[in-house]
């Protein structure tokens, strides 16, 4: 197997201060530079309906509790600042596949739903989205793509427990 770009930079570091323990950075460096490319890859099945992956989330986040949300549980549900999902629900509202009212008791309050267009969408991206994204990992056989799997949610858990940010 060849080097990757992380072991190149580990090497150069290593170069210049022999001493030092690049292990965190070797861990994290490949974490990020995967999350990079799979970034780059740009999600085709989602491209080709005209979705980033980030309204796609906020529609899958409406489908999968099959619930009205407001935006707020939304940001929460997928990670995103509360100006990121105002900025995605209104192209996604624009766009029919959503639509959104007002709260009865509290006007400063939306509540947010799939429309019949969106509901249908996402059930027929889905399964493309999950073809395309086992493609990308088929390099890996079940067994390690499972370990790996196992091993990042650990990883998650604690950084989730350290840093913040985890689900409610």
């Amino acid at each position: 197997m060849t080097d990757d770009i992380v072991a190149s930079v580990v090497r150069q570091w290593q170069a210049v201060n022999p001493g030092l323990d690049t292990g965190p950075m070797e861990l994290i460096g490949r974490i990020n530079r995967c999350a990079a490319l799979l970034r780059q890859a740009e999600d085709a099945p989602l491209r080709s309906a005209g979705l980033t992956r980030a309204e796609f989330d906020l529609l899958g986040a409406l489908r999968r509790t099959d619930r009205e949300l407001t935006p707020g549980e939304l940001a929460r549900e997928t990670f995103s600042s509360g100006a990121a999902v105002t900025k995605r629900l209104r192209a996604l509202q624009e766009r029919g596949l959503m639509d959104r009212r007002g709260d009865e008791r509290d006007r400063r309050v939306a509540h947010v739903r799939l429309t019949d267009e969106g509901r249908a969408l996402v059930d027929r991206l889905l399964p493309e989205q999950l073809a395309y994204e086992r493609a990308v990992l088929s390099g890996l056989d079940d067994e390690r793509s499972g370990e790996l799997s196992s091993r990042l949610s650990e990883l998650l858990v604690q950084l989730e427990g350290r840093l913040g940010g985890a689900r409610r």
